[in-house]
């Protein structure tokens, strides 16, 4: 028989730190999707009202479903059914609210993908914890923001202490892009259509035509379509265009190696 769920952390805390949050969130986005929706927002919604009552476990009360509904056109910004990142964080007393300063400050997947670029130099899908306070630098840099040495550190402290769950001192990039807004982070788009080794390369393969290691822009464009009708998702022209413009910021000078395309649609980065 199973044992009671596991208390969601932190629900009940008057204000959370930044880490804490993060613990909450991924409770919550069990499908690490950026967002929670559907049962996830069922879940969370059911136990935020048990933690501000206090009280033991609530049964789902008759008006749960309206009382969900006023809560979602409070909270729910762009009234799509669903909570990211940055709604949660309205809806959360969090002490250091920097996600919320951090997004408004970070423009573009692009961007992102620039700096990253620059920091992961063997192509590892990891940057070490030391880089990671040149990296936000070169990142708010870039978004054209102005901040201070201290505002630097705390923002470098938090990140750490929210990704480098495990210690080793080394930050993946699928978790480091979180801090994207959700339609900017076009890693997420790749959730559920991750590739095992073996199928990234026998595509790589397949539209590295000559053989030389590494395909262009055009190339890269067909390979997205391509895994998209695979998986049947639904594709616009626009997106299509903003994800490959964020891929290729990987390239050198037009050229996508082989590596730093793994990182981006395998399951694991490479070891």
């Amino acid at each position: 028989m199973a044992g009671p769920q596991q208390q969601p952390p932190y629900l009940h805390l008057a204000e959370l730190t930044a880490s804490q949050f993060l613990e909450i969130w991924k409770h919550f986005d069990a499908d690490g999707n950026g967002y929670i929706e559907g049962k996830e927002l069922e879940n969370f919604f059911q136990e935020l009202e048990k933690a501000r009552k206090g009280s033991g476990m609530m049964p789902k009360s008759d008006n749960f479903g309206e009382k969900m509904k006023e809560f979602m056109q409070k909270y729910d910004k762009n009234s799509d059914g669903k909570i990211e990142m940055a709604e949660l964080a309205q809806i959360l007393p969090t002490e250091e609210n920097f996600l919320l300063c951090f997004r408004q400050h970070v423009g573009s997947s692009a961007e992102f993908m620039e700096a990253w670029r620059k920091y992961d130099t063997d192509r590892s899908g990891y940057i070490e914890a030391n880089e990671l306070k040149g990296f936000l630098s070169d990142l708010l840099k870039k978004a054209n923001r102005p901040y201070d040495e201290p505002k630097l550190q705390e923002y470098t402290q938090t990140i750490l202490r929210m990704f480098d769950l495990n210690g080793d001192g080394k930050l993946g990039l699928s978790e480091m892009s979180r801090l994207l807004p959700v339609q900017e982070n076009f890693l997420l788009k790749f959730q559920g259509m991750k590739l095992t080794s073996e199928e990234f390369n026998a595509i790589f393969t397949f539209y590295d035509k000559d053989g030389s290691g590494y395909i262009d822009e055009n190339e890269l464009d067909a390979l997205l379509k391509d895994l998209y009708e695979k998986n049947k998702k639904e594709m616009n022209i626009q997106q299509l265009t903003t994800y490959r413009k964020s891929v290729m910021s990987l390239a050198e000078a037009g050229k996508l190696y082989r590596k730093d395309l793994e990182i981006v649609l395998c399951s694991e980065p490479p070891m």
